[in-house]
C-alpha cells in the first residue's frame, strides 16, 4: 500500500468538494480528492442553477467566478402563476438590492475542475473502495484502490462532499447521527432544451393539473419541470407530450411565448427533505448532500453545499492558525441555516405542487395563500429574503 500525507482528505469531487478543494488551496492548505466516479461522470449530472449571492461570493473567493459573471444572468425577481395569470416578486426592491445568479451547475463544476487542474493540485477520479479510518482520533486516514494498487491518505481532516450514497455519511455508527426524512408523492419530470426561455426571469406555476416550473441556463438554453407521478418512466414521456403537458400548466401569455424544440437531456427526479445531525464527527465533517438534501423547489441544494463549505474552508483554515472554537461550533452554523432552508423549500414545496389527499379543500387554501403572498408587502418580503439567501452565521 502506498501511504501518503496530506493535510485535509476530500471525499467527492461534485462542486462543493472541489469548491472546498478550491477555497483551501488559496489558503495554503494542502488538500486530496478522491472521486469515486470519472472527471466526464461528474460533469455530466444535469443540477440546478440559480446561485444565491453567498454561493457568488464563494466562487469569487476561490478565483472562479469570471466566467460566471461574463455568462450568467442575474436575476432581481422571479414570477408566481396561478389563477390564469402571473405576479412577480420583486427581490431587489424587497431585500434592499439582493440578487441571484443564473448559471448551471455543471457550468460551476467545470470552472471549479479547470482552476484545480490549473493549480496542480492532486485529484484522484475512478477510485474504488473507498473507505475513511480513524476519525475518531487525531490521524484520520482515507483508503481506496487505483488501477489495482492500493493507497492511503493520512490526515488532519476527512471532508465528506460525496453527497447522498457516499461512503462519508455511511461510515458513521449508527448510535452517533440521527436522520430526518420526508419523502413527497411525486417527482419531477425535467427537459433541457436548446430553446429562448419563455421569459426573462423563472416561472413558477401552481395549476389543477400540477405544478410546472420555466427556467433556463442560458438566453439560449432553458430548463423546465412538470410535476409527475413517482410511477411514471421518462421513455413514457415523448417530447411533444412534455411540451404540451407544460403548455396546459402556464397562464395564456406564456403558453403562447413558449418555443419548443427536442430534448437535450429528459430525466425524472423524486423529491424529498432529509437531514443528518449533526454534521461532525471528530475529524470528519459532512457537507452538502452527504448532510442535507432539499426539494429542488427554490433550488437550495447547491447553495446551502456551497454555504456548508464556507463554514467548513474557514473553520480549517482557523484550526492551522490555531483557533479551534470555530470548528467546534461548525455543525451547529450549518445545521441553523440548513433548517431554515428546509423550511423555506418544504413551504416552497407545499405551496405550489397539487397533492392528491388534500382534495379541493387543499388548492383552496394555496389560492388564498398565493393570493395573500402577492398582495401582502410583508408576506412577499419574507418569501423574498427566503428566495435570494439568508445571511451565513458567524462563529461566536
Amino acid at each position: 500500500m502506498t501511504t501518503t500525507r496530506t493535510q485535509v482528505a476530500i471525499v467527492g469531487a461534485g462542486p462543493s468538494g472541489l469548491l472546498l478543494g478550491a477555497l483551501l488551496h488559496k489558503a495554503g492548505i494542502d488538500a486530496v480528492i478522491v472521486e469515486a466516479r470519472s472527471p466526464e461522470y461528474v460533469l455530466g449530472r444535469i443540477r440546478a442553477g440559480v446561485l444565491e449571492q453567498v454561493t457568488v461570493d464563494l466562487l469569487d473567493e476561490a478565483g472562479v467566478g469570471t466566467r460566471m459573471h461574463q455568462e450568467g444572468l442575474v436575476h432581481g425577481g422571479f414570477e408566481l402563476a396561478f389563477g390564469g395569470a402571473r405576479h412577480r416578486i420583486d427581490m431587489k426592491t424587497l431585500t434592499g438590492g439582493k440578487q441571484v445568479m443564473v448559471y448551471g451547475q455543471t457550468e460551476v463544476t467545470r470552472d471549479l475542475m479547470a482552476a484545480r487542474a490549473t493549480s496542480g493540485a492532486r485529484t484522484v477520479y475512478d477510485a474504488a473502495d473507498v473507505a475513511l479510518h480513524d476519525f475518531d482520533s487525531d490521524h484520520p486516514r482515507v483508503t481506496y484502490s487505483k488501477d489495482g494498487a492500493s493507497h492511503e491518505l493520512v490526515c488532519d481532516f476527512i471532508a465528506g462532499c460525496d453527497g447522498y450514497h457516499g461512503v462519508s455519511r455511511a461510515s458513521v455508527p449508527a448510535v452517533a447521527i440521527r436522520t430526518y426524512e420526508k419523502i413527497y408523492p411525486f417527482g419531477w419530470l425535467g427537459v433541457l432544451s436548446d430553446t429562448p426561455p419563455v421569459s426573462h426571469e423563472l416561472i413558477y406555476s401552481n395549476h389543477e393539473r400540477g405544478f410546472a416550473l420555466c427556467s433556463m441556463r442560458s438566453m439560449t438554453r432553458s430548463r423546465h419541470y412538470v410535476q409527475c407521478s413517482l410511477d411514471d418512466h421518462v421513455e413514457q414521456w415523448s417530447d411533444d407530450a412534455f411540451w404540451d403537458e407544460l403548455r396546459r400548466r402556464l397562464d395564456p401569455e406564456a403558453a403562447e411565448a413558449l418555443v419548443t424544440g427536442p430534448s437535450i437531456e429528459k430525466s425524472i427526479a423524486p423529491l424529498r427533505s432529509f437531514v443528518a445531525e449533526p454534521m461532525r464527527f471528530g475529524r470528519l465533517c459532512l457537507a452538502g448532500d452527504a448532510a442535507h438534501i432539499v426539494p429542488p423547489t427554490g433550488a437550495k441544494g447547491l447553495n446551502l453545499a456551497a454555504s456548508d463549505v464556507g463554514y467548513l474552508s474557514s473553520s480549517i483554515i482557523d484550526w492551522y492558525r490555531g483557533d479551534q472554537h470555530s470548528i467546534d461550533t461548525y455543525s451547529e452554523r450549518c445545521l441553523r441555516r440548513v433548517w431554515r432552508a428546509e423550511r423555506f423549500s418544504w413551504w416552497f414545496t407545499s405551496l405550489m405542487h397539487k397533492f392528491p389527499e388534500t382534495g379541493e379543500f387543499g388548492q383552496k387554501m394555496q389560492a388564498a395563500e398565493l393570493d395573500y403572498l402577492v398582495n401582502s408587502n410583508a408576506a412577499s418580503t419574507a418569501m423574498a429574503e427566503n428566495y435570494v439567501g439568508l445571511p451565513m452565521m458567524a462563529a461566536g
